[in-house]
Parts: C-alpha cells; sequence; structure tokens
C-alpha cells in the first residue's frame, strides 16, 4: 500500500480536499469567464488549463504554479507552437519540435510551467479551436484561460490564508544555522537533481530544522 501513499511532502488530506475543490472553481471560473469576455455560447476551456489548474491548486508554492509561469509560460508556449506548425507541415514533428522548444524558452524566460508542454502540442497540431483564433491563440483562450486560473487561484488561496503568489516565510527569530547559502548550492550541485521548491523556501526549510533539532537536544538534555 505504500505506493498509493501521498507523495508531496506535508500533503494532508484536508489539502487534498481543498486543491480538489479549488480545482473545481478555477475550471467553473475559466469556462464563466470566456463566455463573458468572448462573447461565447459554449465554454472555451482548452485541455492544458486543467493541468495548470492542478498545478496551482495542489502545490501552489511551487515555483512553477506563480502567476508568471502560469500566464507567461503557456503563452510563450502557444506562440512556440504556432510557429512550429506553419514552419513543419508534418504534425507529428511539429508537436515535437514545440514541446522541444517551449521547455527550452520557457526555462531561459523563467516561465517554466509543464502544461506549457501540451499548450504548445495544442497550437502545433491544430484543430477547430487554434483554426477559429488563428494567431490570436495565444491570446485566445490560452492568456484568458490562464489569467482566469491565476485570480482564482489568489483569491482561493487568500480565503484560505496561504502565500499565493508564495512568498518564502522569515527565517525563525532563534534561528543560528550552521550552513550558509553556498552550502546549499554546492549540495545541489552534487546531488545533480531539480527539485521543486524555490531557493529561497529550501533555505527557509533548513533553517527550520536546524532549530527543531536544538530545541530537541535542549529538551533531551532537561529530561
Amino acid at each position: 500500500m505504500r505506493f498509493f501513499q501521498p507523495i508531496l511532502s506535508g500533503a494532508t488530506v484536508r489539502d487534498r480536499a481543498l486543491s480538489c475543490l479549488g480545482v473545481f472553481i478555477a475550471i467553473a471560473w475559466a469556462g464563466i469567464t470566456s463566455c463573458a469576455v468572448l462573447g461565447e455560447t459554449s465554454p472555451l476551456i482548452i485541455a492544458p488549463v486543467g493541468a495548470s489548474a492542478v498545478i496551482v491548486f495542489a502545490i501552489p508554492a511551487s515555483p512553477l504554479a506563480q502567476p508568471w509561469p502560469v500566464i507567461g509560460g503557456n503563452m510563450i508556449a502557444a506562440f512556440i507552437g504556432l510557429a512550429c506548425a506553419w514552419l513543419i507541415h508534418d504534425p507529428t514533428w511539429a508537436a515535437a519540435l514545440a514541446a522541444s522548444l517551449a521547455l527550452a524558452i520557457m526555462s531561459l524566460t523563467r516561465s517554466l510551467h509543464p502544461p506549457g508542454g501540451a499548450v504548445a502540442m495544442t497550437a502545433a497540431l491544430g484543430g477547430p479551436i487554434v483554426a477559429k483564433w488563428g494567431l490570436l491563440f495565444p491570446l485566445v483562450p490560452v492568456a484568458v484561460n490562464s489569467a482566469a486560473m491565476v485570480a482564482a487561484g489568489v483569491l482561493f488561496h487568500r480565503l484560505l490564508r496561504r502565500s499565493y503568489p508564495h512568498r518564502p516565510l522569515p527565517a525563525p527569530v532563534s534561528a543560528t544555522p550552521t550552513f550558509i547559502a553556498a552550502d546549499i548550492d554546492e549540495a545541489l550541485q552534487q546531488m545533480g537533481e531539480s527539485f521543486d521548491i524555490a531557493r529561497a523556501d529550501l533555505e527557509r526549510l533548513l533553517e527550520q530544522a536546524e532549530l527543531n533539532a536544538h530545541q530537541r537536544r535542549l529538551r533531551s538534555t532537561i529530561t
């Protein structure tokens, strides 16, 4: 059964339930917004927005869930997908190149957002929505959907007293870490892995853990 245990550190059943509620509200809001703003008779929502909703509401502290990656990353990816479709007429190669270039450009513009890969492929492969809006596709519906998602995320997390857009908590007042920022950077380089946590949050986590360890040692000494 360990394979079915939560994989996100700090996640609780309550957190997941609230995340599900947030996704429901955000998708519905995106559909309502598209109808109101664009005068559509039916909701204009692209599938990758569902993935954006999961990230924004399940892991709002992630660098990948912040407003610029959600809005900017999706829009950039959409433009790349359209360009690839224009340059390459074979859908398979166009979609492959679009997803690859989207990753590269989003990384360079600090707007990395996983659903952006799906947005790029959607634009490259075409379809009724892409054909209808053409060069405006990155704006309609991509930007409209993404902006609605971020707006819903800001309001929802504010009601729950969560930090979104995320800002790292200040270090504990009594924390006296034995490490410095360069130690964290060196450790990350030595591990050779990418972690879905902001650099400042990682430092704050280590400071809190070191403070907790210090307090535990004091309690054991007293007893």
